[in-house]
């Protein structure tokens, strides 16, 4: 049996500066420069989800992207939650899942609404029979100039899109899951390492850790697994949305050991390893994938 050579971390994807862009809230992969990898042509066929059924929030691009591709070539079925201006980027993934094999759906609307949010999962129960893997993923993030700046309706997108849209969604889910099941919120390394500029954000992120934990410990004794992925910096459309000023957009991820930002593709098996069999006794975890930054 042969295995894959390993790579040198530092120039496995590309360390060039970023080009100067600029997105609109939210970002869309096919304008994302240079396109953010997702595994597309990387991501194995495995077994390791086999047979099981996920619903990942904020699964149209970016790391949920990589994640919904990384289930179903892993046999999970998967539902994804996306905005519905993000339709051409959620069918895209949707096609991706059928490629492998495997049912997609999708749903669009906001989870700051809360009939949506909690609506996602009676829907992926009717579409798909079942739900195995819940991953809580969708987020909004922009830099702030300024505290004294920070509007108070942006504000408030933050804290309903990354605190309250995860309560909702998970609050629905929970009478929901089977033991065996799994819970996985992406949180950040902001949670650990927040910067000023992104104030607002980091605040919902150390709250999202704290919520792992808090879960973690409630449903234990129900055997249902709750975890998070804290991403260092990770190449995405969300990063050209987020308003960064030229040179930290060209220079994003360059202060990491590693000296790059990571790719989606680079946290899919995080996610995997937590949905699977081979993390059972794995809850109340916070696994990084940051470049080296300590959390």
């Amino acid at each position: 049996m042969t295995g894959e050579e390993p790579q040198d971390p530092r120039t496995k994807y590309t360390t060039a500066d970023f080009p100067t862009q600029e997105q609109g809230q939210p970002g869309m992969t096919d304008e994302t420069r240079p396109t953010p990898d997702h595994g597309e042509q990387t991501y194995p066929s495995g077994d390791r989800l086999f047979g099981r059924s996920a619903l990942i929030t904020g699964g149209d691009s970016g790391i949920g992207r990589a994640v919904a591709l990384a289930f179903a070539r892993e046999g999970a079925d998967v539902a994804i939650a996306h905005l519905p201006e993000e339709r051409p980027d959620a069918m895209g993934v949707c096609e991706l899942i059928e490629d492998a094999g495997r049912r997609a759906v999708s749903f669009a609307g906001d989870v700051r609404d809360e009939d949506f949010a909690t609506s996602i999962v009676a829907e992926t129960l009717m579409s798909l029979g079942r739900l195995d893997v819940l991953v809580l993923n969708a987020a909004y993030q922009k830099d702030r100039d300024g505290l004294e700046n920070l509007a108070t309706d942006e504000m408030d997108r933050v804290f309903r899109t990354n605190l309250y849209g995860l309560m909702w969604t998970a609050r629905a889910a929970v009478p929901h899951l089977r033991p065996g099941a799994s819970i996985i919120v992406t949180t950040s390394i902001q949670a650990f390492d927040p910067s000023p500029g992104l104030i607002d954000y980091a605040m919902t992120k150390a709250a999202q850790v704290a919520f792992v934990k808090a879960l973690a410990a409630e449903l234990g004794p129900r055997g249902i697994r709750v975890n998070g992925v804290a991403p260092g910096p990770i190449w995405t459309p969300l990063i050209p949305a987020t308003g960064f000023d030229e040179e930290k957009l060209q220079n994003f991820g360059a202060d990491t050991p590693l000296g790059r930002a990571g790719q989606p593709a680079e946290l899919a098996g995080a996610y995997v390893y937590l949905a699977s069999e081979a993390a059972s006794y794995v809850s109340g975890a916070i696994i990084p994938v940051t470049g080296g930054r300590p959390l």
